[in-house]
């Protein structure tokens, strides 16, 4: 298959690309500036421009730009570009898609676990509903408008990802390795979590799942805390995790975004998934934590 991605150059995205090609697709990455190589396909999402005719071509579509929200402070600005760079991508390739004669399959759209906000000890089912805050609202948005493909539209509901190379873990792991990581607040709040292997694997196994359509919940099926989490990759690196952040001084320093990214609690089901037929290559902390730990 030919498979168009945005976002191709982030963390999920470079994965992403390597399982297709492994797997004998071709990933096509969408580039910000004239294309350099056969692979790369240019657009411009703040000006509504893609390529003409690339929609004829490709047989599926995954939809992972967007500015980071771990991007911190969260400025008045820096929210309105959070918003913008999900919904003038989404917009881009949703318009395309619908003018398109020969359409691709399927859209698989990014969104998040911010979509459920902070919900204590309720177990998040994708028909949970929306939650409060305004991670919630930014992915509610992103997720209609995906939702306006003429194409089936999966939407896949990210969690923290847990990789050796960036994103938030990527961050918190040298301060583990010098001896300076522990949980956030209380660390009693549920953080979901997968591994970066298989938050790929997911997004493919969903591309050719046809009986497929809506959101996923994109977590492992072992339930954490935040202790939990940060104990188990302190552990794979032979490093105590006794350091606790509180609460009221990640407000005081992130505001916002502390409560919605780090202090909220989000337990996540992933029946959903499970129960299309996709097995998890790390299932549980301790495997994802040793993964993490050994690359």
């Amino acid at each position: 298959m030919k498979i168009l991605i945005s976002g191709a150059s982030g963390l999920v995205g470079t994965e992403l690309k390597a399982q297709l090609a492994n797997l004998g697709h071709q990933p096509l990455s969408l580039v910000r500036r004239k294309p350099n190589q056969e692979n790369e396909v240019e657009w411009y999402p703040s000006k509504g421009y893609l390529q003409p005719g690339i929609m004829e071509e490709v047989d599926a579509v995954v939809n992972l730009g967007g500015a980071p929200t771990g991007k911190i402070p969260w400025t008045k600005k820096y929210k309105k570009e959070l918003v913008s760079s999900r919904l003038d991508a989404t917009k881009t390739l949703v318009d395309a898609i619908n003018q398109a004669k020969n359409p691709p399959e399927v859209l698989v759209s990014g969104s998040a676990e911010g979509i459920y906000g902070d919900r204590g000890d309720e177990l998040l089912k994708e028909d949970s509903g929306k939650g409060e805050g305004f991670l919630s609202d930014l992915a509610y948005e992103w997720e209609r408008e995906a939702n306006k493909a003429n194409s089936r539209v999966v939407l896949v509901r990210t969690t923290l990802v847990m990789s050796p190379k960036r994103g938030a873990l990527g961050r918190l792991i040298p301060l583990i390795k010098a001896f300076l990581g522990g949980p956030f607040g209380t660390g009693k709040q549920w953080q979901a979590w997968i591994s970066l292997v298989d938050e790929a694997r997911a997004i493919i196994h969903l591309i050719e799942n046809k009986d497929t359509e809506g959101p996923y919940n994109l977590a492992a099926p072992q339930h954490a805390t935040t202790s939990d989490l940060i104990k188990a990759v302190a552990t794979a690196f032979n490093r105590p995790s006794w350091l606790r952040v509180p609460g009221w001084a990640m407000k005081l320093l992130l505001g916002e975004a502390a409560e919605e990214l780090l202090l909220g609690s989000k337990k996540m089901s992933s029946d959903k998934l499970v129960n299309t037929g996709f097995e998890f290559t790390h299932p549980d902390l301790k495997s994802a934590a040793k993964y993490v730990a050994a690359n």
